[in-house]
């Protein structure tokens, strides 16, 4: 597969055209604000915007029609031991239901209930129109599909591979000084990075960054901020009465995000399987993500009133709800050893087992979760 932009597939003509009315309302938006817009900005239209951002607009996303391949899509395992902890959890409530965000395609749902046997209650909240039409498709009435976040919730939240798509503000320093990485349009209409004074808001968030890690950040380091990220883990905990939230996603303590080694931040686009730091190219149809900083979700979950479960790799957390025994239990022949070299990826360091990683917040949930029996890593927040 080659690497070079010039002979990737080209979007068809349709969303070559929907990304083109993207540009054009972000220019005219550049304009009224002086010339720019923050990449924050971007990033949230070129991911929401109605009809036209990637997840409204109507774009295959998951797959080998898609950009990218989440765990649930590459093994029904994932769901499964996902099931297992649900079920646990749900048991120590004395009942509940589970709430996904974001479910994709539907696949983490259809094998957690296909692994939970019949009565429990599935609940979906997705913003994504296309999306909930093929879940829809694939899950029919086993799954209840909502438009907000319930109040006095009691259960499970699952958020996997939601926190890494909260538009984000890129800084960078320059000439010594603390710059706001912006998008500025050229005369033909082509956007580009533009060097902006920080907001205040974004100063203070870095300069708290940088007083953590006991020095200032160095000439040309890049990184990124989340300032949805707290508030939006505040919500779960406002929604959530009794129960577990688990947060899965690529991402890292605050330490090591913001290392010297990751001098050019996370921020990554996927398209049609490729992985690229361009997010100018046909904006709209390609995902923007940044990983995750897990000492936010949970300085932000205990601020909430809620109790750190434990915090672990994918692989520790699938390992601790039986992704061995499942194996072992799996069939002979080619579906066996097709079972085997999905559940590789999903546990080893090179693929998604170490990158991965699950933060586990509760509120009146009692007994150890077995996620977090095998490594906790919660002392590295």
């Amino acid at each position: 597969m080659s690497s070079s932009p010039a002979d990737w597939p080209a979007p068809p003509p349709a969303a070559q055209a929907r990304s083109a009315a993207l540009l054009a309302q972000l220019r005219e938006e550049a304009v009224r604000a002086g010339g720019a817009i923050s990449f924050r900005r971007f990033m949230e239209a070129a991911l929401y915007a109605p009809g036209l951002g990637y997840y409204s607009g109507g774009a295959a996303k998951l797959g080998p029609a898609g950009d990218f391949v989440t765990a649930p899509e590459l093994s029904p395992l994932f769901g499964r031991c996902l099931a297992r902890q649900a079920l646990a959890a749900l048991e120590a409530l004395g009942g509940g239901a589970v709430l996904e965000l974001g479910g994709g395609s539907g696949a983490l749902a259809e094998a957690a209930l296909a692994e939970a046997g019949a009565g429990l209650r599935w609940l979906m909240l997705e913003p994504s129109p296309e999306l909930r039409q093929r879940q829809q498709q694939r899950l029919g009435n086993r799954v209840e599909w909502l438009d907000s976040l319930p109040a006095g919730f009691r259960g499970v939240v699952l958020a996997n591979e939601v926190a890494d798509a909260l538009p984000v503000e890129r800084f960078t320093i320059a000439d010594s000084e603390l710059r706001q990485l912006g998008v500025r349009f050229d005369t033909a209409g082509a956007p580009g990075w533009a060097l902006l004074d920080p907001p205040p808001e974004l100063a203070a968030a870095v300069q708290a960054l940088e007083r953590e890690r006991g020095a200032p950040f160095p000439e040309g380091y890049t990184s990124e901020h989340s300032p949805l990220l707290g508030p939006w883990v505040r919500s779960l905990a406002e929604s959530l009465a009794a129960g577990l939230v688990l947060v899965i996603d690529y991402g890292l303590p605050r330490r090591e995000l913001y290392a010297p080694e990751r001098s050019m931040g996370t921020f990554m686009c996927h398209y049609r399987h490729r992985a690229h730091d361009d997010p100018f190219r046909w904006p709209g149809l390609q995902d923007l993500t940044a990983w995750v900083d897990f000492t936010t979700v949970a300085a932000a979950g205990v601020a909430a009133g809620l109790t750190l479960e434990g915090f672990t790799t994918q692989a520790a957390f699938l390992a601790g709800n039986g992704l061995e025994e499942m194996l072992a239990a799996a069939p002979g022949g080619t579906a066996g050893i097709m079972q085997a070299q999905q559940a590789r990826q999903l546990l080893l360091p090179g693929e998604m087992g170490e990158r991965f990683r699950v933060l586990g917040l509760s509120r009146g949930l009692g007994p150890a979760l077995a996620g977090f029996g095998l490594l906790d890593l919660a002392n590295r927040l």
